[in-house]
């Protein structure tokens, strides 16, 4: 056992080996999935992510691992998804939990309603966020392989491509951050496999089997996993509740992190009141500072779209709710308001 700041490192032995698992906070047991290069300091490490567990924390003993073969897990090839799923089960057993609830967040999702499908018994509450059904819904064949070819030959290009997709909202110097922990948590040829292995995910059955309260969670503008995935994976599990959410990173620590994980926290039983920010210039999101800034050089919708690749529409919605944040009625005033940070409220 390690103790590193607020939360304690386990090192379990698994049916895929010894993989390496954290503990923080107090309460009933939050079992949160495995995600794409996850690395327990690591991850730790960022103040959003932290804040995000954190904050569940609050309510669970919130229990995350690194999956086999990737961050602090032991080294080897990874296990498929049931051998993942068995993983999750020697995890509960060896920290003593009778019961969990279940986080499944993009790729963990599969593992997490096959966990909830097989042991109905062990898991009362379900919480899918940035699903999909099949990984070959995500984006067409040549865009994955694109991508997967990028990653392969260069790892530092292929970060960075990530990066755009994962987190559209950060700025350049967040962006490159991010691509830099990932090329941290794994090698070319460890993420190029776990990012295959995605794509080549079916939870179609275990969606299927799934009895106990679900709620699937996405959001409207997720770049990586699209909106319309989130309503299908809600289709496929009998009675599931289905939320959307506003914004387009997909990472449920990224943006509007609270209203996030109050909503997980929402479907996992504990009613909870989300404080919103107050209006004003510091509401605004960088994206949409972003935007305004474009807005102030005379571009269009479609112009800046066309630039951030994003459709018009999401342009127009985020320069909606920057005015409505920031209290004016045009788009000339949001932009010169977020170059002064004094709104002229009667532009």
């Amino acid at each position: 056992m390690v103790r590193t700041e607020d939360q304690v490192i386990h090192r379990v032995r698994t049916v895929g080996g010894e993989v390496a698992c954290s503990v923080v906070g107090s309460g009933p047991a939050l079992l949160i999935g495995g995600w794409w290069c996850s690395h327990l300091i690591l991850n730790w490490k960022d103040p959003l992510f932290r804040a995000f567990v954190s904050r569940l924390a609050t309510r669970f003993t919130v229990i995350r691992y690194d999956q086999p073969g990737r961050g602090l897990s032991e080294a080897g090839v990874p296990v498929d998804p049931d051998g993942e799923i068995a993983v999750t089960a020697d995890i509960v057993d060896a920290l003593g939990f009778e019961r969990v609830a279940v986080l499944g967040a993009s790729s963990g999702s599969a593992v997490a309603a096959g966990l909830a499908a097989r042991l109905p018994r062990r898991v009362h509450r379900l919480v899918l966020y940035g699903s999909f059904a099949r990984g070959v819904d995500i984006a067409p064949d040549g865009a994955r392989r694109a991508l997967l070819d990028a990653i392969s030959a260069h790892w530092g290009l292929g970060s960075r491509l990530l990066a755009d997709v994962f987190v559209p909202g950060a700025d350049s110097a967040e962006r490159e951050r991010f691509a830099r922990f990932q090329r941290l948590s794994a090698t070319a040829e460890q993420a190029a496999r776990s990012l295959a292995a995605t794509y080549e995910l079916d939870a179609t059955e275990y969606l299927a089997a799934v009895t106990v309260p679900t709620t699937v969670l996405h959001r409207r503008d997720d770049r990586a996993v699209p909106f319309a995935l989130g309503l299908d994976v809600a289709r496929r599990v009998p009675r599931a509740t289905f939320v959307e959410l506003y914004g387009e990173d997909h990472f449920p620590w990224r943006g509007d992190a609270t209203a996030v994980a109050d909503a997980i926290l929402r479907g996992l039983g504990y009613p909870v009141r989300s404080q919103p920010v107050p209006p004003g210039p510091e509401a605004v999101t960088e994206r949409e500072r972003e935007i305004l800034r474009l807005v102030a050089e005379g571009l269009t919708d479609a112009q800046i779209g066309e630039r951030l690749t994003l459709s018009p529409h999401t342009v127009h919605r985020h320069v909606a709710n920057a005015r409505t944040k920031l209290g004016v009625r045009s788009r000339a005033a949001a932009s010169a308001a977020i170059r002064t940070d004094r709104p002229d409220r009667t532009s």
